[in-house]
């Protein structure tokens, strides 16, 4: 017996993603953190799972499209899952050894090829590594990653579950 319709669970994931953005701008408009390169790709992924799920329960698919909602949610979901981790493992190298701060976005799209522009920002800069802000001993990126480690699982559920 299903835990819950397809159409409640995509909602729940939308719900969720919304949260996530609310929080991590609240974090930064009114507590004053400033997003990294990473924390910007991992901001995106989110968006694009909460809007993969929300077209979802607006559609309201059958078993077909539901798969295929859920694999672009998979998609987002763990392409937001690799940054983070990226951002969890820079945090842990010693600062001697992490990669130069990057110009502003605003120089870089002036004067950078776009292929050079996301190979940067997804290589991450020393500015990935600070931890400004943890909650119960994890950072933001590690919040995040658990984050996505959820998106994952319901998309991976909405993707198995049978008809």
């Amino acid at each position: 017996m299903p835990l819950a319709s397809p159409r409640s669970l995509f909602l729940l994931g939308f719900l969720g993603a919304l949260t996530l953005m609310g929080v991590a701008l609240y974090l930064e408009h009114v507590v004053g953190l400033q997003p990294c390169p990473l924390c910007i790709v991992q901001r995106i992924c989110v968006i694009a799972f909460g809007l993969v799920c929300l077209v979802a329960v607006l559609h309201a698919p059958g078993a077909t499209g539901r798969r295929i909602y859920a694999a672009l949610g998979l998609l987002s979901a763990a392409a937001g899952a690799a940054t983070a981790g990226r951002q969890v493992w820079l945090q842990g190298v010693p600062a001697d050894q992490l990669p130069a701060c990057l110009p502003s976005l605003e120089y870089m799209m002036e004067a950078l090829p776009f292929q050079e522009i996301v190979r940067l920002l997804l290589h991450g800069t020393a500015d990935c590594a600070e931890v400004g802000w943890t909650l119960f001993g994890l950072s933001i990126p590690e919040w995040t990653l658990l984050a996505f480690a959820a998106m994952i699982l319901l998309a991976l559920y909405q993707l198995l579950r049978r008809a």
